[in-house]
């Protein structure tokens, strides 16, 4: 192998489309989740991989990480030389973007990477190894000091940012699967499978755990459809609430009000 291939950044160039404000509902659901292990690092970095043609998430989630860790950095990374070209203007004190690939090209490793609308191109088969390669880079876990180390969280969404499925994962693997949409929007939860990320989409078939929980969660917002006349939030929250009987629901109240719902990985894992 030469040089010149060695230093390849790993990955292929994505689409590139982006929005501001995209990213949104992630972005919150990090900061409350996260926020206490980036205020502790002595260094919080934060990666946004993949952010686009345009920077505009990458601005996004510097904004509003300092909201919870105030000395949070964020590195955009893209794996289009012309892209990082375009958003090099955009970078400010906290704000640096690089030239790479799934190989995170940085010295540190970092507290957070968010991989966002990036292995929807990719087969299901390759998703494992670079979940494998990504969280490889992360910030390890600590047991002296209490910190579970970094956190990966690779989903999608839809163009602005209405309907979002993502999986959060950490040095060990996969913990999470976190549903969340704009309330009004919804006509009933499973419109959110088209949003699955890649390691669950197609397995949204009779006999796979996510299709249950859909299936089940479909069943529990007709049937909290009383509700409706105080909001789609009201709807949604019975909803949810009635799901934690049979479903490892790990998230309470106040993320069902942003119209969030989180559920153990282990429960929704593809089957074989």
């Amino acid at each position: 192998m030469t040089a010149r291939a060695a230093a390849r950044p790993l990955g292929t160039v994505t689409r590139g489309t982006t929005n501001p404000n995209r990213l949104r509902r992630m972005d919150r659901w990090i900061a409350a989740t996260h926020g206490a292990e980036l205020r502790r690092a002595a260094d919080p970095v934060a990666v946004d991989l993949g952010y686009g043609a345009a920077p505009w998430t990458a601005v996004e989630l510097l904004q509003r990480l300092r909201t919870v860790a105030p000395r949070a950095r964020v590195v955009g990374i893209e794996i289009e030389p012309a892209r990082v070209a375009a958003a090099l203007p955009y970078e400010r004190a906290g704000l640096v973007f690089r030239h790479g690939g799934f190989e995170i090209p940085i010295p540190q490793r970092p507290l957070l990477v968010r991989a966002a609308n990036v292995l929807r191109q990719y087969e299901e088969h390759e998703v494992a190894a670079v979940w494998e390669r990504l969280c490889g880079r992360l910030a390890p876990a600590d047991p002296a000091t209490g910190s579970r180390g970094g956190l990966l969280v690779e989903g999608t969404c839809d163009e602005i940012g209405r309907r979002h499925v993502w999986i959060a994962l950490g040095p060990e693997g996969p913990r999470t699967v976190t549903f969340a949409t704009r309330l009004g929007s919804l006509g009933r939860p499973s419109d959110l499978a088209e949003r699955l990320p890649k390691a669950l989409i197609h397995r949204n078939v009779p006999g796979e755990p996510v299709h249950a929980f859909l299936r089940d969660f479909d069943r529990a917002w007709a049937a909290a459809a009383p509700y409706a006349s105080y909001g789609a939030r009201q709807r949604w929250i019975r909803a949810v609430r009635d799901l934690t009987a049979d479903w490892p629901v790990l998230d309470g109240p106040a993320r069902w009000r942003q119209g969030e719902v989180t559920v153990r990985w282990g429960a929704l894992a593809p089957r074989g």
